[in-house]
């Protein structure tokens, strides 16, 4: 198996999502466009650990800012979360077989069941 770079772009989006106030800053943003203060003002934490927050989520690139005026307003950005994506593929293509898996076994559990007189469910 390689041997994964810590910083590499996958390892900061999984290190900026794992932080749940920073999704829940991330699903604020999806609302609109923002700036500190007004995210602040939305969670019990002063503008400077509101800042700390969106630094991370920008080193990830998970959101951009612009300046308007003496202003930064925040966005979410998508695209990394499409590599997350293309990460998290294999492992849902692996889940789904072993839930169609199961499920035939369970069938084949049930059609014995019924085959022996045991209708009991």
């Amino acid at each position: 198996m390689p041997r994964r770079i810590k910083e590499a772009p996958l390892d900061q989006l999984l290190g900026a999502l794992a932080n749940p106030t920073r999704r829940d800053i991330l699903d604020a943003l999806l609302e609109q466009e923002q700036s500190v203060g007004q995210l602040a003002g939305r969670f019990d934490m002063a503008r400077p650990s509101v800042s700390e927050h969106l630094r991370a989520l920008r080193d990830a690139e998970l959101v951009q800012e612009r300046h308007v005026g003496r202003q930064r307003l925040y966005r979410v950005t998508g695209e990394p979360l499409s590599e997350l994506i293309d990460w998290l593929t294999p492992y849902e293509r692996f889940w789904r077989g072993r839930m169609a898996a199961l499920g035939d076994v369970l069938e084949r559990m049930d059609d014995e069941d019924i085959k022996d007189g045991d209708t009991d469910a």
